[in-house]
């Protein structure tokens, strides 16, 4: 069986053991399923998730062109405490930053390789700690909008890392930690204008992924060296797919790139 499609991120579903899912045109790929059989990638071109064209991928799945002009590549989607749109100014489309920007926001902890704070808007919870890696996650606030979530989490990176170790998080070498105790720690460093949105009730949220066999250690796929290439499929985890000779592949960052993937 064979499928053909432009890479985007997996959908998935929160259940026991995360769901995966692929959209491709014509196609609904529960990836879960293929777990164990040997899997085929070939590079065929590209296609801006943008603009549609064969183009080279520059980042987030945009040609160069699209990333440095259309409003979701926006400085403030990495930097949300460079948002504005609580004030009315625009970066790069107002009323599109305004239907991002102006929603609840949550301010979080997760766990993936180390302890981490994050953001994200609210309609992504637990999306956006599933595609992190991450096996326990829990909300520390809940703003109104994506500017005082990002200066809470400029307060808060000064005593917690904002990133993470995705080597570590694929070879499932991080430990449980008490992210109760975390939250109320870090809750002395929320910025003031922040501090009322405190959420104290909050559950942990755990995720267990589909994953057969964990690396040992870590060999990323680029298919710009290595434009075709099979494995046999020992896991999910985050946005990755990890193979049994210790290959992981990301679908987030190589979203945009067109592919065939073979079963065997």
């Amino acid at each position: 069986m064979t499928y053909e499609g432009v890479l985007k991120k997996m959908q998935t579903e929160l259940e026991d053991t995360v769901q995966y899912y692929w959209l491709l045109p014509g196609e609904f790929v529960h990836v879960n399923t293929l777990l164990e059989r040997q899997l085929k990638l070939e590079l065929l071109g590209f296609q801006c998730l943008n603009c549609g064209l064969d183009r080279p991928i520059f980042r987030q799945g945009f040609c160069r062109s699209c990333f440095f002009e259309i409003p979701q590549a926006g400085d403030w989607i990495m930097r949300p405490e460079l948002s504005q749109a609580h004030l009315g100014k625009e970066d790069r489309d107002l009323e599109y930053e305004k239907k991002m920007q102006l929603q609840p926001h949550i301010v979080y902890l997760a766990n993936s390789s180390n302890v981490k704070v994050g953001v994200t808007r609210k309609s992504q919870v637990p999306t956006r700690w599933i595609d992190q890696g991450a096996h326990e996650a829990i909300g520390i606030v809940e703003t109104p909008n994506r500017y005082l979530a990002g200066i809470t989490e400029v307060a808060l990176k000064e005593h917690v890392s904002d990133k993470t170790n995705w080597r570590k998080m694929l070879t499932n070498n991080a430990k449980d930690e008490d992210l109760f105790a975390w939250r109320e720690r870090l809750k002395t460093y929320i910025p003031e204008e922040a501090l009322p949105y405190f959420l104290a009730s909050t559950k942990e949220t755990n995720i267990s992924f589909p994953v057969l066999k964990y690396p040992e250690k870590v060999n990323s796929l680029n298919l710009d060296k290595t434009p075709e290439y099979s494995g046999k499929l020992m896991g999910i985890k985050g946005q990755y797919l990890i193979f049994e000779d210790n290959t992981v592949f990301n679908i987030r960052s190589n979203e945009g790139y067109v592919v065939r993937l073979s079963l065997a």
